[in-house]
């Protein structure tokens, strides 16, 4: 109803008139890593922020989280690496910027339980409104409905 109606296109239309500069992979890596450094400064250090292609956002996730160990002689090494979905470039930032809070979290909490969720609020206080925006956001997408 809210689709057919264009209510909920006007209502991001409104809310948010203009896109996220964070267009490349570079852009991203610095906002993500200025997060993480605010909010998760004892948190292992990021290696990689990027954009993913996907083919279907609704099976799969819009951001992954990577932990990899490898081992190198003696050493065991950590990489961390966040993957957002290709499709959120034109997201707005709010929105953006929930969707890597919630990877972020993962730094800390692995599992999606309390702790998680209100370390996501920390970081982000109105965190469970934007994702309910991300999932709207994502059904205008689906229906190919642009608004920038």
């Amino acid at each position: 109803m809210l689709i057919s109606s264009n209510k909920l296109l006007s209502f991001f239309k409104n809310k948010y008139p203009i896109g996220h500069t964070l267009k490349n992979d570079k852009l991203l890596f610095e906002f993500t890593n200025e997060l993480k450094q605010r909010y998760l400064k004892n948190a292992p250090k990021l290696q990689q922020v990027h954009y993913k292609k996907q083919k279907d956002l609704v099976k799969n996730a819009l951001g992954t989280h990577t932990f990899k160990r490898q081992q190198h002689g003696g050493k065991l090494k950590a990489k961390h690496e966040i993957a957002i979905a290709e499709q959120l470039r034109t997201a707005p930032e709010p929105l953006l910027k929930a969707l890597v809070v919630h990877e972020l979290a993962h730094f800390k909490e692995k599992e999606h339980n309390k702790s998680f969720y209100n370390l996501c609020c920390h970081m982000e206080p109105e965190y469970h409104q934007l994702e309910l925006e991300l999932r709207l956001f994502l059904v205008l997408q689906q229906e190919a409905l642009s608004f920038y």
